[in-house]
């Protein structure tokens, strides 16, 4: 099994949302702890989480982390969980009042972009986001693809 804890007491990084660079604007990031079963946390430390479609929501004042799909512990038994049940995100009552208030004025998304261990304990980065545009994806790729031909003539000029 994985060693959870690394040395120097960091992060490990157990599941990243590439997606969410590509269909949001990512405009402010936050870290939060969650609410898990313990064969959750089995199955986490495993790598088995995709947060590919998943979003934050908002619910009674809390926020909920929906559409995460943890996969069920290999050697649990009856108190396995549901893969795709909703999780409650921990943050501080200051912290849940902005992200809530700017959600509901601005029309902004909270969307996951990595899961980590955190001195022993998972925590999911969330981050303020605004869905791109079909052109704004476009414009992005070719953002992308100008400055990859850059870097590779700087490369092959320093040679």
């Amino acid at each position: 099994m994985a060693e959870t804890k690394p040395k120097d007491g960091g992060e490990k990084v157990v599941a990243v949302n590439r997606k969410a660079r590509h269909d949001y604007e990512l405009l402010e990031r936050t870290e939060a702890g969650l609410v898990l079963q313990g064969t959750e946390v089995k199955s986490i430390r495993d790598g088995r989480v995709n947060l590919k479609d998943s979003y934050a929501s908002a619910q009674d004042g809390e926020l909920f982390l929906l559409q995460c799909h943890v996969s069920p512990y290999s050697h649990g038994n009856r108190e396995n969980h549901d893969p795709l049940r909703k999780r409650k995100l921990l943050l501080h009552r200051r912290e849940l009042r902005r992200l809530i208030g700017k959600m509901s004025e601005r029309g902004l998304t909270l969307v996951p972009t990595r899961m980590y261990f955190k001195n022993g304990r998972v925590k999911v980065e969330i981050a303020l986001a605004r869905g791109k545009k079909a052109h704004d994806r476009r414009a992005s790729e070719k953002e992308k693809d100008v400055n990859r031909e850059i870097r590779a003539a700087l490369k092959e000029r320093s040679r």
